[in-house]
Order: C-alpha cells, then sequence, then structure tokens
C-alpha cells in the first residue's frame, strides 16, 4: 500500500513538473523563413593592464530582416568577479553607480550590472569607435551589411589579469529597444580573433574571445501583433479588410486610438506620451499600427501584376529603413520589382519562394506617421509558369507577410477573393475578346495607328 502511495505521489510530481515546464518561456527562438538568424556579441580581450584588460566588444546582427531601430540597442550584463569599467570609447554605461570609494581616478561605472548604450553621431572625435556613433541603430544584415555591425572599446578593472584568472561576465541581456531577446552562455572561441592591419601587412591577435548569441522571439516580447493584412483583386469586388481587433479592440484599450478627422488630433499626438514607445494607432477595426495590403491588378497574357501598398497607422512613430518579407510561390518567376529594393532569400536553398523589400534610399525608406504622407507603395510584374499559376482558390495571394521581422495577421482563407462563377475558361477568352475589341475602337477614335502594346494581352483588369 506505500508503495502504491509512493509511486501516486511520483507520478502527481511528475506531471505538475511537466505543466511547468509548459509554462516556461522558451529561451531559443526559431523563424522559419531566417533559420539561422541571431544578433552575436564578440568580447575580444586585446591587452592585460595592471589590474585588468581592455576590450573590444562587437555587436553582429546577423538578422536577415529584423533590424534595429531608435532608440537603439541597450546591452546589459553582470560581473562575475567585482570587476568595473575605468573607462569606455565608442558607447557609455546609462549609470555610474556608486564608486565613492575611489579617491584618484573615477571609473566610468561601478555597477555590478552595467547597462551600456551606444553614443549618438557627432560625439567628440576621442569619444568615437570604429563602427560606433550610430544612435544604437543597426540595419538588417541583407538591406546594409556595413551599418549592421556596432562596437566599442572597454578597459575593465579589478579583474583577472591573464587567460586562466579572467572570468566572462554573465546573464547577458539586450534590449532593441524593448524586449524579445534571450541571450545565451558566453562561450569561448578558439582560435581567438586574429586582427588584420590597415595595410594588411601584419596580423594581431586577441587574447582571449567569447561569443554570446541572442535570439529574438515575438512570444518572448510579450506583445500583441503590430501589423495586419488586407487583400483585394481585380476579378472580384470583394475586399478583404484586415482581420477585426488583430492588433487589439478599441473596447479593451481605452485611449489607446485617435480618429483620423478628429479636432483634437494635433493635442493629443504631442501630449505628455509623444516620445513613449507605445504605438498611438488611428481608431480602426483592426487596431494595427501598420496595414499592408495586397492588390491583384492586372492579367496579361504572360504576365500578371500586383499592388503593395503598406499604411502607417501609427502617429508616433516614423519607420526609418522599413522592410517587407512576403512568400508566395510565384517569387521563383517574379520578372520587376517597382519602386523598391528586392532580394530573394531562399531560406530553404533550391525553393525560392520568400523575397524581402525594402524602400529606396532618399526615396521612399521611410515610412512617415499616420496621415497623407503615412504610406509607401510599388508593384510587382510576375511571369506566368504555366504548370502553376492560376487565380482560382486564392493561389495568387501570399502566404505569409512580415514587415519588420514581425509576422502580421493574415485574413483566414476562406475570405480571400475568389474567381466568380462566371470566370471559367470559355467565358475567359470571350472576355479577352471583347476588351481586344474595346481597345482597338478606342485605338481608332483616338487616331492611334497602332494599338497600344499591352492591350489585348490583358483578360480581366483593375486599379
Amino acid at each position: 500500500m506505500a508503495v502504491r502511495l509512493l509511486m501516486g505521489a511520483a507520478a502527481i510530481a511528475l506531471l505538475a513538473g511537466m505543466s511547468s515546464l509548459l509554462l516556461v518561456p522558451l529561451a531559443e527562438a526559431y523563424d522559419p523563413l531566417d533559420p539561422n538568424g541571431n544578433i552575436t556579441i564578440k568580447w575580444d580581450i586585446t591587452q592585460w593592464t595592471p589590474d585588468g584588460y581592455v576590450a573590444v566588444v562587437t555587436i553582429y546582427n546577423y538578422q536577415k530582416y529584423r533590424h534595429i531601430q531608435a532608440p537603439g540597442w541597450n546591452l546589459g550584463w553582470s560581473w562575475a568577479k567585482k570587476e568595473i569599467i575605468w573607462t569606455m570609447v565608442g558607447a557609455q554605461a546609462t549609470e555610474q553607480g556608486d564608486c565613492s570609494r575611489f579617491k584618484g581616478e573615477i571609473p566610468h561605472c561601478c555597477k555590478r550590472d552595467p547597462k551600456i548604450v551606444d553614443v549618438v553621431p557627432g560625439v567628440p572625435y576621442n569619444m568615437q569607435f570604429a563602427n560606433c556613433c550610430k544612435g544604437g541603430v543597426l540595419t538588417s544584415w541583407v538591406q546594409d551589411p556595413a551599418n549592421a555591425v556596432a562596437s566599442f572599446q572597454i578597459t575593465v578593472g579589478h579583474s583577472g589579469t591573464s587567460n586562466k584568472t579572467v572570468k566572462a561576465p554573465k546573464n547577458f541581456t539586450l534590449k532593441a529597444p524593448g524586449p524579445g531577446y534571450s541571450c545565451g552562455l558566453a562561450q569561448e572561441v578558439k582560435p581567438p580573433t586574429r586582427f588584420i592591419s590597415l595595410d594588411g601587412r601584419r596580423t594581431t591577435q586577441a587574447h582571449v574571445t567569447w561569443n554570446v548569441t541572442c535570439t529574438y522571439s515575438q512570444f518572448v516580447a510579450q506583445r500583441s501583433p503590430t501589423c495586419c493584412v488586407s487583400l483585394s483583386s481585380f476579378y472580384n469586388e470583394t475586399i478583404v479588410n484586415c482581420p477585426k481587433c488583430a492588433c487589439g479592440c478599441q473596447n479593451k484599450k481605452p485611449g489607446s486610438c485617435v480618429e483620423g478627422n478628429s479636432p483634437h488630433l494635433e493635442s493629443v499626438v504631442n501630449g505628455p506620451d509623444k516620445g513613449s514607445l507605445t504605438p498611438l494607432v488611428q481608431c480602426t477595426p483592426h487596431m494595427c499600427p501598420i496595414r499592408v495590403h495586397w492588390h491583384v491588378k492586372l492579367n496579361y497574357r504572360d504576365y500578371w501584376r500586383v499592388k503593395v501598398t503598406i499604411t502607417n497607422w501609427n502617429y508616433r512613430m516614423n519607420y526609418s529603413q522599413w522592410n517587407l518579407v512576403v512568400q508566395h510561390p510565384n517569387f521563383e518567376n517574379v520578372s520587376t520589382v517597382f519602386s523598391f529594393n528586392y532580394k530573394a532569400l531562399n531560406p530553404y536553398g533550391v525553393i525560392n519562394d520568400t523575397a524581402m523589400m525594402w524602400g529606396v534610399k532618399y526615396y521612399n525608406d521611410l515610412l512617415m506617421v499616420a496621415g497623407p504622407d503615412g504610406n509607401v507603395q510599388s508593384e510587382l510584374l510576375f511571369r506566368k509558369d504555366s504548370t502553376s499559376f492560376t487565380f482560382e482558390k486564392g493561389w495568387a495571394f501570399p502566404r505569409r507577410i512580415y514587415f519588420n521581422g514581425e509576422s502580421c495577421v493574415m485574413p483566414p482563407p476562406d475570405l480571400y477573393p475568389w474567381l466568380p462563377p462566371s470566370s471559367t475558361p470559355r467565358y475567359r477568352t470571350v472576355f479577352i475578346l471583347m476588351s481586344f475589341l474595346i481597345c482597338g475602337t478606342l485605338a481608332f477614335l483616338h487616331n492611334h495607328l497602332v494599338l497600344d502594346k499591352n492591350c489585348g494581352k490583358a483578360g480581366l483588369t483593375g486599379d
């Protein structure tokens, strides 16, 4: 009897332990469209000092499409011993801490758990370091690899002074600018980093190199969705709007939205919370800061055309260096992307169904706050693949969309605009012939000797 009671108690304890594990957020994150994306922090000790060392700390944003926007990254850790920071170049600690025990030279930071931020552009030359002074902003690796790196120099005291006595910092944290990143333990890298001189004729080596890997998870960030997708097409009058309450509901967030035609709009936008990172969105059924609209616009004989519009409903944020990731099977046959930069991501090697798009510098790389200028748009021209192309059953619409690395809420597939029942191949041919006759008549009336090059190629068309 006692044995049975013990077995029952053990089983209950096991189930309780399993249930508690299910409630613990996973530290690791996996993005199916960027499976190897991460932020790597490299800590290179380049010089020993009488009571510590000098190190170069470098932050690499190896994420293909997730960048760090203003107010920038915030890097933290806990010291393994009783270390202090004597000096920093290219970054600064947000707090000095209690340095009252020092009588002569005062350290830059005496906190056991310092928080480090980048310095802003334009700081004095003696405070600058290579790849510094960007205000903490890092681009994604695909958009601009040269600006996806930040680094600073740190002089550490009261630590070990050799490879055997020095210890790596622990409990690394990264905010970019909010939560979402989970960082692992510092791992020693062998061989250590090598540095090549500017003339390329000499190589030096770090004494010790540690690597820390941080991965992003929207679940860890504990944020509601930040974008949604709406759909329309020329062959169906139905406009499929973003799902209701996709990013929240008005009745659950009183005062979190403002009507676009409100006479008090300016006073609300410029109110006490003007600098807050919390979005102040225009009141909509979806309540999302960003809406992406995919419109199937034209159908040619050998091509089809899509218009993409990104609208900012957030009154508190301009989105600089924004990007859009779209998954659709026809990206293998994309012909032209107008007014956006484009790059195929190929997350699965041979399968080319994922594209990344971002704005052209100085033209539309800045998505303005909500208002008349708060949108950017482009058109995509696809070549038809006879083995897969169809307008039936919502095939022309994307499978997945990300904005700035955040997954957007898609409408349910059963609501996608479908071809009307009359759009059988027989009727489609009739529409093409009628389109050709109408175009020819219009050309004759306008004294054109030659038909427009696209006239007659179009089947059903729309704006």
